[in-house]
């Protein structure tokens, strides 16, 4: 029987490795554009990367995107909203993800790391079912650590805005609007950080130089929305969609006052999840929780079940190595 490897990701000068792990993404049953090292090494400056690769007989088997914290605690990946095993479209069942997270954990401690702090990712970016590592971590004595709580729209059934949502369609619909698709990504973090300094007395976790570089490098993955209104230059709502092909997921949303007292959110949502995006699997508002899932804004909660949507949940376990 072949023999279980491990070692760590290297991206010193020379190495092969980066477009190993970009083309294994690209062809893994659950892997994402968040996964490819143009996207994940972006903020390296941030992170000390620890991630993995894993071959039997000399095949490349999986890989975990990580990064490694001086309390010994190996993150699945701290600059990510999830990140667990990456995995190929077959071959690998759930016997043999328990093999190599024996064999990961072996190396782990070797390399003096004490926990794994892990999260999969969610089913719904999955090309087909990947869920192996839940059951994994459960006969390895995992414990959840937190439960985002997500909303999504299943766009394989009928969409059905609620009451609510379509008499806020009404009422925007007759506003002297257009929606276009921007290129200009310092005009929609001029409007996101002032929406989230008014409401929360926050700023954006990317900045717009980040925003442009990530931008820049996956066109097709990261777009931006925005809904103009006849006599204003600036956009007075736009969302952020990172696009993975299976999900279209808003990583960011912004609206001005104005847009929120004449519901102009409802019109451009309506345009994304019926037009532009109609032809995916899912629409992804985000969680509605924080601290880990400690907290939910049921408010905000019900504003996006309110666009015809359900639960999913970003899960993270802790796993004592």
């Amino acid at each position: 029987m072949d023999t279980v490897t491990i070692r760590r990701y290297d991206n010193a000068p020379g190495s092969d490795d980066l477009g190993t792990w970009n083309r294994f993404v690209a062809s893994s049953r659950n892997g994402t554009f968040l996964f490819d090292r143009g996207y994940m090494d972006y903020h390296s400056d941030r992170f000390t990367d620890c991630s993995w690769m894993v071959f039997k007989g000399g095949s490349l088997r999986a890989l975990l995107p990580a990064n490694i914290t001086a309390d010994g605690v190996l993150h699945s990946h701290q600059g990510l909203s999830y990140g667990g095993w990456i995995l190929p479209v077959g071959h690998v069942d759930g016997a043999e993800l328990l093999a190599i997270f024996s064999a990961a954990a072996e190396a782990w401690r070797n390399a003096g790391i004490r926990e794994l702090d892990y999260k999969p990712v969610p089913a719904i970016y999955h090309r087909m079912p990947a869920d192996d590592d839940l059951y994994v971590l459960y006969r390895l004595g995992a414990e959840m650590t937190g439960c985002g709580l997500s909303t999504s729209i299943d766009l394989r059934q009928p969409v059905t805005f609620s009451q609510m949502q379509r008499r806020h369609l009404r009422k925007a619909s007759q506003l002297d609007h257009e929606i276009v698709e921007s290129r200009d990504t310092a005009q929609f973090m001029r409007l996101l950080d002032s929406c989230l300094q008014e409401r929360h007395g926050v700023r954006a976790v990317h900045t717009s130089q980040e925003m442009q570089l990530l931008r820049d490098r996956f066109p097709d993955n990261i777009r931006i929305f925005q809904l103009m209104v006849a006599g204003s230059e600036e956009p007075q709502a736009g969302v952020c969609v990172y696009d993975t092909g299976i999900v279209a997921h808003a990583q960011y949303i912004a609206t001005t006052p104005a847009a929120r007292k004449q519901d102009m959110l409802s019109l451009l949502f309506h345009h994304l999840i019926t037009r532009v995006f109609a032809d995916r699997r899912y629409f992804d508002f985000g969680i509605s929780t924080e601290e880990n899932g400690a907290i939910l804004n049921a408010g905000l909660l019900r504003q996006k079940v309110s666009y015809g949507g359900g639960g999913t949940v970003y899960t993270r376990l802790r796993l004592r190595i």
